[in-house]
Order: C-alpha cells, then sequence, then structure tokens
C-alpha cells in the first residue's frame, strides 16, 4: 500500500483577541497555534484514529487538510499532489475525492431539502448523474448507507440523530470519495446508535476500500474501529501507532493518561486520579514540553526545551524526552 494522503509540518494560526489591557500596553496580539506542525501519512485503504482532549486541535487539523480553515504553513499531499497550492479548478476535483462528515448531524444537512433532494443536488451540482438515473442513484446510495426507501421524502427535522448522519455519510460517497475525514461523527447520538454507525464506516471502509481520518475524544470508539492511531496534544502529535501496541503499551505520560482514565467494566475498578489540571490554552505555551506542567514523569530538560523530533519506540513514533535520539 502506498500513502494516499501525506501531511508534513502543517501549521495553523490565529491571532487571539487581546484584552483590553494587552490593548492599553500596546502588546502585540496573541498566536494562537491551533496545529503546531503536525506530520503524518494514511496509507491508502487505511484508517487512523485521532484522539485527544477537547481542544488540543484535532477539528483543525482535520479542516484544514480540506482546506476548509487556511494553513500558515507546511504540506498536504493527496494522491502525490500538493493540496495547499491547488488552483480553484483543482481543489473542487480534490474535494470530490476528500470529503468530511461532520460532528453535527442535524446542522449539517439543509433542512428544507428532502433526504432524496439532498443527495440528487450533489449528484446534479456535481454532474455526476444524468437526470434520467437521478432516482436510481440517489437509491443506490440510501440503500449503501441502511436508509430505508420510504425516508426519502423526509426532511431533517423528520429524521433522528443516526439517519441524519447517514444522509451525510451518503452525501460524502456520493461524490464519490476514496478519503473521508470523520470529525466527532457519534458523539451527538445514542451509545446503540453509535454502534450502528460506527459498523457502517467499518462495512464501507471493507467494501469500497475508503481511507478515514476518525476524529474523536473516545478511545474505546477509536479501538474499535481504527488500525493506527494519532495522539494530540496542544496542537502536536505526541504518539502515533498500531492500535494495539498503542492500546496495550503506551509510550508517552499523556497516551498512558488517557487510558488509565478509560472506565473499567470489573465491579471493584476505580477510576485513574487523572491529570493533575485542565489543558494549557494555545496562547500560553509553556516553555520546554508543552506537557510538563501535567506530566508526572516531567524532568529538567522537560521544562527548558521541546523534545526531538518523534522517534521510533517498538513500533509507535513518540515525541517525548524520556526517548531521547540514541
Amino acid at each position: 500500500m502506498s500513502a494516499l494522503l501525506e501531511v508534513e509540518g502543517l501549521r495553523v494560526e490565529y491571532r487571539a483577541p487581546g484584552s483590553l489591557g494587552d490593548v492599553i500596553a500596546r502588546r502585540p496580539p496573541r498566536l494562537n497555534r491551533a496545529v503546531n506542525g503536525v506530520s503524518l501519512a494514511i496509507e491508502k485503504g487505511d484508517t487512523l484514529g485521532l484522539v485527544g482532549e477537547s481542544g488540543c486541535g484535532k477539528s483543525t487539523l482535520g479542516r484544514a487538510i480540506l482546506r476548509l480553515t487556511p494553513a500558515a504553513g507546511g504540506a498536504v499531499r493527496f494522491a502525490g499532489k500538493d493540496v495547499l497550492g491547488l488552483p480553484p479548478q483543482d481543489l473542487l476535483a480534490f474535494r470530490r475525492r476528500a470529503q468530511m462528515v461532520f460532528q453535527d448531524p442535524f446542522a449539517s444537512l439543509n433542512p428544507r431539502l428532502t433526504v432524496a433532494e439532498t443527495l440528487g443536488e450533489v449528484l446534479s451540482v456535481h454532474r455526476l448523474s444524468p437526470k434520467r438515473e437521478l432516482a436510481r442513484h440517489v437509491a443506490e446510495l440510501m440503500d449503501r448507507v441502511g436508509l430505508p426507501q420510504e425516508f426519502a421524502g423526509r426532511r431533517g427535522g423528520q429524521l433522528s440523530g443516526g439517519q441524519c448522519q447517514r444522509v451525510g455519510i451518503a452525501r460524502a460517497l456520493a461524490m464519490g470519495a476514496e478519503l473521508i475525514i470523520a470529525d466527532e461523527p457519534v458523539s451527538a447520538l445514542d451509545v446503540s446508535i453509535q454502534a450502528q454507525i460506527l459498523n457502517l464506516f467499518t462495512r464501507l471502509q471493507r467494501e469500497m476500500g475508503l481511507t478515514l481520518l476518525f476524529i474523536s475524544h473516545d478511545l474505546g470508539v477509536v479501538r474499535h474501529l481504527c488500525r493506527r492511531v494519532a495522539v494530540m496534544y496542544l496542537g502536536r502529535i505526541v504518539e502515533m501507532g498500531p492500535t494495539e501496541e498503542l492500546f496495550e503499551n503506551p509510550k508517552h505520560p499523556y497516551t498512558r493518561a488517557l487510558i488509565e482514565a478509560i472506565p473499567r467494566m470489573a465491579p471493584d475498578s476505580r477510576l485513574a486520579p487523572g491529570l493533575a489540571s485542565e489543558l494549557t490554552s494555545h496562547t500560553d505555551l509553556p516553555p520546554g514540553c508543552p506537557f510538563h506542567p501535567r506530566c508526572p514523569q516531567a524532568m529538567a530538560q522537560c521544562r527548558s526545551g521541546e523534545p526531538p523530533a518523534r522517534r521510533p519506540v517498538d513500533g509507535s513514533d513518540v515525541w517525548c524526552h524520556l526517548y531521547p535520539p540514541s
């Protein structure tokens, strides 16, 4: 297999609004480094889970890959082509092959359109189906995502969250997507419906060879669905590796803390105490390793300098001073 998606040193930065004190003192605007030099690759047909606390930059990374959010630097390559430098016409062709499924299934649909109109609009606007074949193609898309045909005339407000999410997935498939970036696609759904949507992703990935970047804060969901996992903290990938290796033998202290916080079903089990404090602001990054204020294994060098580049450790890539270059 070859990498369908390659991200190298990607950065997304915002100018954070200053306080009244900043204005009076004429301090320069603070920089919000939402994505801070992220590199990753996803092979064709593979599934990569992206996990981390809310606010770590996961969704911003996904949107930047599709150029829905402007990047400040770095590179994104899809099938070997430079995405960030694509002209408008080529960008449209790229977005047919790379689609996003959003977190809020209701907000992602036009409430005025029926299911058939929503899917038919995509096929018509992008000239993916002749008019005489439109109804048949819509029916095929609904079948593929498990939506009964009698739902074709219903609008978003007449559908459940899971049904709306199926429409969103069908809309992505209508474009002929090869890569789907799923941004917390089950977090707003009931647990029983979550399982149905996850099984749908698994089946579509198997049947169609889809490449999937699955963004979530739920490690249990990611473990069920993904072959590889990347752990993000304050705009950085701190650990990335095969799913079972990462869960059974986490290397980075942050990864270990996340996994220890997963509730256990044993009656005598207790929750781990968790991390000592809240996530630091992207505009107020500490010197050295950004995780060191919360890290139980922080050393002197963690407070003074960033770790070197991610390095391989027992099958995973880790960004941490605990694993210095040999």
